[in-house]
């Protein structure tokens, strides 16, 4: 059945290819964004009957109640992305990760139901495996993880609520982000054909964009069974050391050197392996392998010629 859904962040990483999505299944999409970009990454939806757009602060109680009193479906993507945004405002990003957050949950009636991405960066190093699934302890390292392990405890006192633990996620989209590690990588491999590695061992999970959408619609196709859950969202194909992703890029672009770093430390001590055996009882299937993805980046890398793609 058809929604109408309020995308907060919606002109982000995830939100132009979600919102598309979302539009071709028949929905009513408003997105929310304070555009901090600048970006024109939901210009091509822009035609559709079926797309609002307002331009605000997801902070403002007055600015979101009048759009969430319209909503039957929220997804709250707008946030401060990444441990080196987090630091460098960490009061915008505990305001805009949670508390933001705090206030769509606090004036949403228990028949809304609210979609949210959370991260699976929240396991740390996982247990002395480095195994993890979505009962394993949680041991967040950074700001942006401890926000968002906060901010979904109150996410699941909600009764209609999904979270979904997103690995990190990669893949070419219309507001394009270079610092998530396979991104980043790969551009080095087209740009620079070198990169220096630090604990290169260490491994973590990967989704595709395009993935995570997928996820998103799923759950909201589903979410008569899914509801009041947590679910990992990743590639079950890619729990991989950053050696070996190294080595996955390398396959496509032979003149690609890395290099272990003898000293130093990488200041993500992130390392773990996730199950998303809980999401993949449910029917859900990533569609886009890594060695799907590289290749996708490499043909958008060859036409870039700018580096404004990050978060900082």
């Amino acid at each position: 059945m058809p929604y109408n859904i309020l995308v907060t962040g919606g002109a982000g990483y995830l939100g132009s290819t979600l919102v598309p999505d979302l539009l071709n299944d028949g929905h009513k999409v408003t997105v929310l964004d304070n555009f901090l970009y600048d970006e024109t990454s939901l210009n091509h939806v822009c035609h559709n009957e079926n797309f609002t757009v307002a331009k605000g602060d997801c902070r403002v109680k007055d600015v979101v109640a009048p759009l969430l009193a319209k909503a039957d479906v929220v997804i709250p993507l707008a946030a401060l992305v990444g441990a080196p945004i987090c630091a460098q405002d960490p009061v915008g990003a505990k305001t805009i990760n949670h508390d933001a957050v705090s206030m769509l949950l606090a004036n949403m009636s228990r028949d809304q139901i609210i979609l949210m991405p959370t991260t699976n960066s929240a396991y740390g190093s996982g247990d002395q495996n480095h195994f993890c699934t979505e009962e394993s302890p949680l041991r967040p390292q950074s700001r942006y993880a401890i926000d968002k392990v906060a901010v979904e405890k109150e996410l699941m006192e909600h009764q209609n609520a999904i979270s979904f633990r997103l690995a990190t996620v990669f893949g070419m989209s219309p507001r394009m982000r270079l610092d998530l590690l396979v991104n980043d990588f790969t551009y080095r491999a087209v740009k620079d054909r070198a990169v220096v590695l630090f604990e290169a061992h260490f491994k973590r999970n990967y989704i595709h964009v395009r993935d995570v959408s997928l996820a998103f619609r799923h759950g909201l196709a589903n979410h008569g069974a899914m509801k009041g859950q947590i679910y990992n969202v990743g590639l079950s194909t890619a729990n991989v050391s950053k050696m070996e992703l190294c080595q996955v890029i390398q396959k496509q672009v032979p003149q690609f050197t890395y290099l272990e770093a003898g000293i130093g430390h990488d200041p993500d001590q992130r390392n773990y392996i996730v199950s998303n055996d809980k999401i993949e009882a449910t029917g859900y299937q990533p569609r886009f392998s890594l060695d799907a993805g590289v290749a996708e980046l490499i043909k958008g890398f060859t036409m870039f010629r700018t580096t404004r793609h990050g978060n900082v």
